[in-house]
Protein backbone atom coordinates (compact mmCIF):
# COMPACT_ATOMS: atom_id res chain seq x y z
CA UNK A 1 0.00 0.00 0.00
CA UNK A 2 2.63 2.53 1.03
CA UNK A 3 5.03 1.49 -1.74
CA UNK A 4 2.24 1.62 -4.31
CA UNK A 5 1.33 5.13 -3.15
CA UNK A 6 4.94 6.27 -3.43
CA UNK A 7 5.34 4.74 -6.89
CA UNK A 8 2.13 6.39 -8.10
CA UNK A 9 3.07 9.80 -6.70
CA UNK A 10 6.51 9.52 -8.28
CA UNK A 11 4.96 8.56 -11.62
CA UNK A 12 2.53 11.49 -11.58
CA UNK A 13 5.28 13.91 -10.55
CA UNK A 14 7.59 12.78 -13.34
CA UNK A 15 4.80 12.99 -15.92
CA UNK A 16 3.76 16.47 -14.77
CA UNK A 17 7.32 17.83 -14.85
CA UNK A 18 8.10 16.24 -18.23
CA UNK A 19 4.95 17.85 -19.62
CA UNK A 20 5.75 21.23 -18.04
CA UNK A 21 9.26 21.32 -19.46
CA UNK A 22 8.40 19.94 -22.89
CA UNK A 23 5.31 22.11 -23.40
CA UNK A 24 7.00 25.32 -22.21
CA UNK A 25 10.10 24.63 -24.34
CA UNK A 26 8.23 23.66 -27.53
CA UNK A 27 7.42 27.15 -28.94
CA UNK A 28 11.01 28.35 -28.44
CA UNK A 29 12.29 26.01 -31.15
CA UNK A 30 9.17 25.05 -33.12
CA UNK A 31 7.91 28.61 -33.67
CA UNK A 32 11.21 30.44 -33.52
CA UNK A 33 10.64 32.48 -36.67
CA UNK A 34 7.03 33.47 -36.05
CA UNK A 35 4.39 33.64 -33.36
CA UNK A 36 2.61 30.50 -32.30
CA UNK A 37 -1.00 30.04 -33.48
CA UNK A 38 -3.63 31.59 -31.21
CA UNK A 39 -5.40 28.25 -30.68
CA UNK A 40 -2.15 26.54 -29.67
CA UNK A 41 -1.20 29.36 -27.30
CA UNK A 42 -4.43 29.05 -25.36
CA UNK A 43 -4.12 25.28 -25.10
CA UNK A 44 -0.47 25.50 -24.05
CA UNK A 45 -1.13 27.81 -21.11
CA UNK A 46 -4.01 25.63 -19.94
CA UNK A 47 -1.73 22.58 -20.02
CA UNK A 48 0.98 24.47 -18.13
CA UNK A 49 -1.51 25.45 -15.43
CA UNK A 50 -2.77 21.88 -15.15
CA UNK A 51 0.76 20.47 -15.10
CA UNK A 52 1.90 22.87 -12.37
CA UNK A 53 -1.08 21.91 -10.18
CA UNK A 54 -0.47 18.18 -10.68
CA UNK A 55 3.27 18.66 -10.00
CA UNK A 56 2.58 20.47 -6.71
CA UNK A 57 0.02 17.92 -5.52
CA UNK A 58 2.07 14.88 -6.55
CA UNK A 59 5.22 16.42 -5.06
CA UNK A 60 3.41 16.84 -1.75
CA UNK A 61 2.17 13.23 -1.92
CA UNK A 62 5.70 12.05 -2.75
CA UNK A 63 6.96 13.71 0.43
CA UNK A 64 4.14 12.29 2.55
CA UNK A 65 4.53 8.74 1.26
CA UNK A 66 8.30 8.98 1.73
CA UNK A 67 7.68 9.78 5.39
CA UNK A 68 5.20 6.92 5.68
CA UNK A 69 7.58 4.44 4.02
CA UNK A 70 10.43 5.42 6.34
CA UNK A 71 8.28 4.75 9.40
CA UNK A 72 6.35 1.83 7.92
CA UNK A 73 3.00 3.19 9.08
CA UNK A 74 0.20 4.79 7.11
CA UNK A 75 -0.51 7.06 10.07
CA UNK A 76 2.85 8.76 9.43
CA UNK A 77 1.23 10.52 6.47
CA UNK A 78 -0.08 13.06 8.99
CA UNK A 79 2.51 12.54 11.77
CA UNK A 80 4.21 15.88 12.38
CA UNK A 81 7.12 14.33 14.30
CA UNK A 82 7.92 11.88 11.50
CA UNK A 83 7.58 14.69 8.95
CA UNK A 84 9.99 16.86 10.93
CA UNK A 85 12.59 14.08 10.93
CA UNK A 86 12.43 13.79 7.15
CA UNK A 87 12.48 17.55 6.62
CA UNK A 88 15.75 17.74 8.59
CA UNK A 89 17.46 15.51 6.00
CA UNK A 90 19.07 16.59 2.71
CA UNK A 91 16.07 15.12 0.92
CA UNK A 92 13.74 17.22 3.05
CA UNK A 93 15.65 20.44 2.49
CA UNK A 94 15.73 19.95 -1.28
CA UNK A 95 12.09 18.90 -1.38
CA UNK A 96 10.83 21.92 0.55
CA UNK A 97 12.78 24.19 -1.82
CA UNK A 98 11.30 22.34 -4.81
CA UNK A 99 7.76 22.74 -3.50
CA UNK A 100 8.40 26.45 -2.97
CA UNK A 101 9.65 26.88 -6.55
CA UNK A 102 6.67 24.86 -7.76
CA UNK A 103 4.34 27.20 -5.89
CA UNK A 104 5.96 30.28 -7.44
CA UNK A 105 5.80 28.65 -10.86
CA UNK A 106 2.11 27.91 -10.40
CA UNK A 107 1.44 31.51 -9.37
CA UNK A 108 3.20 32.89 -12.45
CA UNK A 109 1.31 30.56 -14.76
CA UNK A 110 -2.03 31.38 -13.12
CA UNK A 111 -1.35 35.11 -13.56
CA UNK A 112 -0.48 34.62 -17.25
CA UNK A 113 -3.29 32.15 -17.94
CA UNK A 114 -5.91 34.93 -18.03
CA UNK A 115 -3.88 36.76 -20.67
CA UNK A 116 -3.18 33.85 -23.03
CA UNK A 117 -3.40 33.94 -26.77
CA UNK A 118 -1.13 36.91 -27.41
CA UNK A 119 1.57 34.77 -29.08
CA UNK A 120 4.11 35.84 -26.49
CA UNK A 121 6.72 33.23 -25.62
CA UNK A 122 8.21 33.48 -22.14
CA UNK A 123 11.76 32.14 -22.06
CA UNK A 124 11.73 32.00 -18.25
CA UNK A 125 8.96 29.38 -18.22
CA UNK A 126 11.17 26.53 -19.51
CA UNK A 127 13.93 27.74 -17.19
CA UNK A 128 11.71 27.35 -14.12
CA UNK A 129 10.29 24.05 -15.40
CA UNK A 130 13.81 22.83 -16.16
CA UNK A 131 14.97 23.80 -12.67
CA UNK A 132 12.14 21.81 -11.10
CA UNK A 133 12.86 18.80 -13.30
CA UNK A 134 16.65 18.82 -12.99
CA UNK A 135 16.48 19.23 -9.20
CA UNK A 136 15.13 15.67 -8.96
CA UNK A 137 18.70 14.55 -9.62
CA UNK A 138 19.63 15.73 -6.14
CA UNK A 139 17.31 13.36 -4.28
CA UNK A 140 17.90 10.02 -5.98
CA UNK A 141 20.61 7.37 -6.06
CA UNK A 142 23.17 10.06 -6.94
CA UNK A 143 23.53 10.84 -3.23
CA UNK A 144 25.31 7.49 -2.65
CA UNK A 145 28.61 8.86 -3.95
CA UNK A 146 30.81 11.68 -2.71
CA UNK A 147 33.11 14.29 -4.18
CA UNK A 148 33.64 14.48 -7.92
CA UNK A 149 31.73 11.24 -8.55
CA UNK A 150 28.62 12.67 -6.93
CA UNK A 151 28.97 15.87 -8.98
CA UNK A 152 29.34 13.93 -12.24
CA UNK A 153 26.43 11.63 -11.50
CA UNK A 154 24.10 14.45 -10.47
CA UNK A 155 25.00 16.33 -13.65
CA UNK A 156 24.40 13.26 -15.81
CA UNK A 157 21.09 12.53 -14.09
CA UNK A 158 19.93 16.13 -14.50
CA UNK A 159 20.85 16.06 -18.20
CA UNK A 160 18.99 12.76 -18.57
CA UNK A 161 15.85 14.23 -17.00
CA UNK A 162 15.94 17.38 -19.14
CA UNK A 163 16.46 15.42 -22.36
CA UNK A 164 13.58 13.08 -21.47
CA UNK A 165 11.33 16.02 -20.64
CA UNK A 166 12.08 17.80 -23.90
CA UNK A 167 11.27 14.67 -25.91
CA UNK A 168 8.26 13.29 -24.00
CA UNK A 169 6.75 16.70 -23.35
CA UNK A 170 7.27 17.64 -26.99
CA UNK A 171 5.46 14.47 -28.08
CA UNK A 172 2.52 15.56 -25.93
CA UNK A 173 2.36 18.81 -27.92
CA UNK A 174 2.67 17.01 -31.27
CA UNK A 175 -0.22 14.70 -30.33
CA UNK A 176 -2.36 17.79 -29.78
CA UNK A 177 -1.32 19.45 -33.03
CA UNK A 178 -1.95 16.26 -35.03
CA UNK A 179 -5.30 15.46 -33.41
CA UNK A 180 -8.31 15.35 -35.78
CA UNK A 181 -9.91 18.35 -34.06
CA UNK A 182 -6.93 20.57 -34.96
CA UNK A 183 -7.00 20.28 -38.73
CA UNK A 184 -6.03 23.94 -39.14
CA UNK A 185 -2.85 23.37 -37.13
CA UNK A 186 -1.96 20.08 -38.84
CA UNK A 187 -1.81 21.38 -42.42
CA UNK A 188 0.52 23.20 -44.77
CA UNK A 189 4.11 24.39 -44.50
CA UNK A 190 3.72 25.41 -40.86
CA UNK A 191 3.22 21.77 -39.87
CA UNK A 192 6.25 20.65 -41.85
CA UNK A 193 8.30 23.41 -40.23
CA UNK A 194 7.18 22.32 -36.75
CA UNK A 195 7.88 18.64 -37.45
CA UNK A 196 11.37 19.37 -38.75
CA UNK A 197 12.12 21.60 -35.77
CA UNK A 198 10.93 18.90 -33.39
CA UNK A 199 13.08 16.32 -35.17
CA UNK A 200 16.12 18.56 -34.78
CA UNK A 201 15.44 18.89 -31.08
CA UNK A 202 14.89 15.13 -30.93
CA UNK A 203 18.41 14.45 -32.21
CA UNK A 204 19.83 16.53 -29.38
CA UNK A 205 17.54 14.91 -26.80
CA UNK A 206 18.40 11.37 -27.88
CA UNK A 207 22.12 12.14 -27.85
CA UNK A 208 21.75 13.55 -24.34
CA UNK A 209 19.75 10.53 -23.18
CA UNK A 210 22.30 8.06 -24.51
CA UNK A 211 25.36 9.89 -23.15
CA UNK A 212 23.89 10.56 -19.71
CA UNK A 213 22.39 7.06 -19.58
CA UNK A 214 25.80 5.49 -20.14
CA UNK A 215 27.28 7.56 -17.30
CA UNK A 216 24.42 6.71 -14.95
CA UNK A 217 24.66 3.01 -15.80
CA UNK A 218 28.37 3.04 -15.03
CA UNK A 219 27.65 4.27 -11.51
CA UNK A 220 24.42 2.37 -10.81
CA UNK A 221 24.98 -0.96 -12.61
CA UNK A 222 28.74 -1.27 -12.90
CA UNK A 223 28.97 -4.60 -14.76
CA UNK A 224 27.22 -6.99 -17.13
CA UNK A 225 26.51 -9.28 -14.19
CA UNK A 226 24.76 -6.42 -12.43
CA UNK A 227 22.73 -5.73 -15.56
CA UNK A 228 21.41 -9.27 -16.03
CA UNK A 229 21.62 -10.69 -12.52
CA UNK A 230 19.73 -8.13 -10.44
CA UNK A 231 16.17 -6.80 -10.46
CA UNK A 232 17.52 -3.28 -10.98
CA UNK A 233 19.48 -4.34 -14.05
CA UNK A 234 16.61 -6.36 -15.48
CA UNK A 235 14.20 -3.44 -15.18
CA UNK A 236 16.81 -1.25 -16.81
CA UNK A 237 16.96 -3.70 -19.74
CA UNK A 238 13.19 -3.44 -20.13
CA UNK A 239 13.50 0.34 -20.08
CA UNK A 240 16.17 0.19 -22.80
CA UNK A 241 13.95 -2.07 -24.93
CA UNK A 242 11.10 0.44 -24.67
CA UNK A 243 13.51 3.25 -25.51
CA UNK A 244 14.61 1.34 -28.62
CA UNK A 245 10.96 1.06 -29.67
CA UNK A 246 10.53 4.82 -29.28
CA UNK A 247 13.64 5.39 -31.39
CA UNK A 248 12.28 3.13 -34.14
CA UNK A 249 9.02 5.08 -34.33
CA UNK A 250 10.86 8.41 -34.24
CA UNK A 251 13.18 7.28 -37.06
CA UNK A 252 10.21 6.23 -39.18
CA UNK A 253 8.64 9.65 -38.64
CA UNK A 254 11.77 11.60 -39.54
CA UNK A 255 13.06 9.49 -42.43
CA UNK A 256 9.80 8.41 -44.03
CA UNK A 257 6.56 10.11 -42.96
CA UNK A 258 7.71 13.75 -42.67
CA UNK A 259 9.52 13.80 -46.09
CA UNK A 260 6.50 12.06 -47.66
CA UNK A 261 4.18 14.85 -46.53
CA UNK A 262 5.92 17.20 -48.96
CA UNK A 263 6.20 14.77 -51.90
CA UNK A 264 2.92 12.87 -51.81
CA UNK A 265 0.39 15.71 -51.71
CA UNK A 266 -2.58 13.46 -52.42
CA UNK A 267 -1.73 11.12 -49.56
CA UNK A 268 -1.34 13.74 -46.84
CA UNK A 269 -4.44 12.64 -44.93
CA UNK A 270 -3.28 9.01 -44.78
CA UNK A 271 0.26 10.05 -43.84
CA UNK A 272 -1.00 12.33 -41.06
CA UNK A 273 -3.03 9.45 -39.61
CA UNK A 274 0.08 7.25 -39.62
CA UNK A 275 2.16 10.02 -38.12
CA UNK A 276 -0.44 10.55 -35.40
CA UNK A 277 -0.39 6.84 -34.56
CA UNK A 278 3.40 6.81 -34.37
CA UNK A 279 3.41 9.81 -32.05
CA UNK A 280 0.80 8.17 -29.82
CA UNK A 281 2.85 4.97 -29.88
CA UNK A 282 5.94 6.89 -28.75
CA UNK A 283 3.90 8.48 -25.95
CA UNK A 284 2.58 5.13 -24.72
CA UNK A 285 6.06 3.60 -24.71
CA UNK A 286 7.32 6.71 -22.95
CA UNK A 287 4.72 6.31 -20.20
CA UNK A 288 5.89 2.74 -19.65
CA UNK A 289 9.45 4.05 -19.39
CA UNK A 290 8.38 6.61 -16.78
CA UNK A 291 6.60 3.89 -14.79
CA UNK A 292 9.80 1.82 -14.73
CA UNK A 293 11.81 4.87 -13.65
CA UNK A 294 9.31 5.39 -10.82
CA UNK A 295 10.08 1.88 -9.58
CA UNK A 296 13.85 1.99 -10.16
CA UNK A 297 14.18 4.92 -7.78
CA UNK A 298 12.97 2.69 -4.95
CA UNK A 299 15.27 -0.26 -5.68
CA UNK A 300 18.86 -0.61 -4.54
CA UNK A 301 21.18 -0.10 -7.55
CA UNK A 302 22.97 -3.13 -8.96
CA UNK A 303 26.48 -1.74 -8.51
CA UNK A 304 28.34 -3.55 -5.75
CA UNK A 305 25.70 -6.25 -5.28
CA UNK A 306 27.28 -8.86 -7.57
Amino acid sequence: MLEAGLILSRFLHYCALFALFGVSLFPLYAYRRHSEPLQFGRWRWTMLLTGAIVALLSGTLWLMFTVANMTGALAALVDQDALSLVLDTDFGHIWVARLAVNGVFLGIIAARWRRTGDGHRDSYMPLLAGLLLASLAGVGHTRQNEGIEEFIQIGADAAHLLAAGAWLGGLFVLAYILSPSNSRLATGQDLEHVLLRFSGMGYVAVAGLVASGVINSWFLVGSVAGLVGTLYGQLLLVKLSLFAGMLSLAAANRLWLVPSLRKEIGQQRVLLIRLRRHVLGEEILGLFVVSIVSVLGMIEPAAGRV
